[in-house]
């Protein structure tokens, strides 16, 4: 059975839908700033942050925006938007099923100055599924997918299988995290994140950029109810290197059986791949690691980019709203270049693309990776 790709959205700092924002990564703008002061850091830090006024705004058409968190309301607006590009998708039907993808939900919570603003179990990351799914009347028990930064790929995996399996018809795939000092601070106790924008994949990086962004993608295995530039969801798999608690494998083996299972599954071969969206954070041994792999996958002439010094490391999000960006250069033909990338600085040499160029896209391929060796890839085709 194929699973299609429905309808996608996106909500970050370089817009509140998709098109709004390819339109500013085509221009090669990047969302993150520079921040002297922020309640989610003590140190002077550059990321990116959606500014609070204006998502109560846009909230505020279809919601109360003091009844929810932000991460809510983003996750809401991207579900929102979604369903409004094609009205065919009936999030009320028991045949559609939401999955929620996050790593660190509601933590800004913890804060003692922040607990009386809400009940204590919007901490839980089922309470946020459950509050996503409570306001668009779905009916079904929604399921949270919470595997550090592979955790957007691995929903979008586990979404086309519930789909192949027949199980439901439509499967509403949501990624959400925002800026917090729980999450900025912990990066930092790790020295792990850069003193200005993040450069993936360049011999000068020294670490990320974080950032908040929430992405939808609605999959479907009703071909009629596909956008109208359909796209298939080939195939994808995840693994495991348990290399350590936070650092990346130093062999790539992990990432690179993910790359390989998902060819398989996909029947695609490594020179059919025309692009591959990285996972890129810009930290010394995730660039490394991941050169390594796609190196030893035969894929090191592919086009590859990375987003992280436009978007930050937006986590759970990461591999959605990453996804979308690859769904929408594949729909334009269209490369993004990777933003403060100048000088090769991995040991492999991969194809990095430093500036935005039109390409023919069939086969791209989502790499992700993060904390306790997880790793994931996914591939997708134009029909």
């Amino acid at each position: 059975m194929k699973v299609f790709v429905a309808a996608d959205s996106i909500i970050s700092p370089l817009g509140f839908n998709s098109s709004e924002n390819f339109l500013n990564l085509k221009e090669m703008k990047s969302g993150i700033q520079f921040f002297e002061k922020s309640f989610f850091s003590h140190e002077p830090v550059h990321a990116a942050y959606i500014d609070p006024a204006k998502t109560d705004e846009a909230f505020s058409k279809i919601g109360d925006p003091k009844a929810f968190t932000k991460l809510e309301k983003i996750a809401i607006l991207s579900i929102h938007h979604a369903i409004s590009q094609n009205p065919k998708i009936d999030i009320k039907s028991n045949k559609t099923l939401i999955i929620f993808s996050s790593t660190k939900g509601n933590v800004e919570l913890l804060d003692p100055s922040n607990k009386s603003q809400f009940s204590r179990n919007k901490l839980f990351l089922w309470d946020t599924a459950n509050t996503i799914a409570q306001f668009f009347g779905n009916p079904n028990k929604p399921l949270t997918v919470s595997n550090a930064c592979i955790s957007g790929v691995v929903a979008l995996i586990i979404g086309k299988r519930l789909l192949v399996q027949q199980l439901y018809e439509n499967i509403v795939v949501v990624g959400a995290d925002v800026l917090s000092h729980f999450v900025v601070s912990g990066f930092q106790s790790f020295k792990a994140v850069s003193n200005e924008i993040a450069k993936p994949y360049d011999a000068n990086r020294t670490g990320i950029s974080l950032g908040e962004a929430a992405g939808t993608i609605i999959l479907t295995s009703n071909p009629d109810l596909a956008s109208q530039s359909a796209i298939e969801v080939k195939g994808g798999a995840s693994s495991n290197d348990a290399n350590h608690i936070s650092g990346p494998s130093r062999t790539g083996d992990g990432l690179l059986l993910s790359i390989e299972n998902a060819l398989h599954e996909s029947a695609l071969k490594p020179e059919e791949i025309d692009f591959i969206s990285g996972h890129g954070t810009a930290t010394l041994f995730n660039d490394e690691m991941e050169s390594l792999a796609i190196t030893d996958a035969h894929l090191e002439r592919v086009p590859m980019n990375s987003l992280k010094s436009y978007f930050g490391h937006t986590l759970g999000a990461a591999g959605i709203i990453e996804s979308v960006v690859t769904l929408e250069s594949m729909r334009n033909n269209t490369i993004i270049g990777t933003y403060n990338y100048s000088s090769p600085g991995t040991s492999k040499p991969i194809h990095i693309i430093d500036k935005t160029q039109a390409a023919t896209l069939v086969n791209c391929l989502k790499t992700a990776a993060g904390f306790g060796g997880c790793n994931a890839a996914i591939a997708f085709s134009k029909i």
